[in-house]
């Protein structure tokens, strides 16, 4: 059961979901925070953020909170909490533009060494509209920018299927994927031990229930124990992280 061995991934790297609320902002924060600890330069976009008019943290300012990378930046902000498209027609704003985020985002990967761009929902959720008028998704991104994506997943009842639904999308696109558990709760049920056992081929990592909430420097400091070689991390056998856990 160890983990599948891989180069530490460089250059453009996008985070998706399996779903909202699956803990996309908390694991790109993680992986900024272990690059950073091996001594990469790092910058994290968010393309589209929405539900600015709630009140609640942009997603940007809780990784700044908690990973402090090099650079930080959100390129486009709508105040409802939608779908990046939906939320800009709502509010009369200009869409966000396919080919406009991919030079933001080779401009950064020009002066970093590592580049986590957070998408909003799930893959296929429309983030704004090509030059000839049609909706793009995170994986039309991906595809634009030749970049792996890290699948954030539920540690629950419900994961396999929507972790195999995302990672089959990502693999009709040739898209490299690795799967990243977003909170594996203190008390583990049989449910849970019973999907890690499935998705260990795929996994790059997971995250403690409630990681969101650390300190930040205790945070940044366990970021590396909770992901793979391939994102900068030092886990490599699952047995031993699950018997460390239980």
């Amino acid at each position: 059961m160890c983990a599948v061995s891989a180069p530490a991934w460089r250059g453009p790297v996008l985070v998706t979901g399996t779903d909202t609320g699956v803990g996309k902002t908390i694991v790109t924060a993680a992986v900024a925070a272990a690059a950073q600890a091996a001594g990469l330069r790092v910058a994290v976009v968010k393309p589209g953020q929405t539900g600015t008019a709630t009140g609640e943290p942009a997603d940007a300012d809780t990784v700044e909170r908690l990973a402090a990378p090099t650079t930080t930046r959100t390129l486009a902000s709508f105040p409802e909490p939608l779908a990046p498209l939906t939320a800009a027609r709502v509010a009369g704003l200009p869409p966000l533009e396919l080919y406009t985020v991919v030079d933001e985002v080779r401009a950064e990967a020009d002066k970093h060494d590592l580049v986590l761009v957070e998408g909003a929902g799930g893959l296929l959720v429309p983030m704004g509209l090509r030059p000839s008028g049609e909706p793009w998704t995170l994986a039309d991104l991906a595809v634009s920018l030749g970049a792996p994506a890290v699948v954030v997943a539920r540690a629950g009842l419900g994961t396999l299927n929507h972790t195999a639904l995302t990672l089959e999308a990502l693999d009709r696109r040739a898209v490299p994927a690795g799967v990243v558990l977003g909170a594996w709760p203190a008390e583990p049920e049989l449910v849970h031990w019973a999907n890690l056992s499935e998705l260990v081929p795929h996994l790059r990592g997971a995250l403690p229930d409630g990681a969101g909430r650390m300190d930040p420097g205790v945070f940044r400091r366990s970021a590396p124990g909770w992901l793979t070689p391939a994102l900068y991390g030092v886990l490599d056998d699952w047995r031993a992280w699950a018997e460390d856990v239980q």
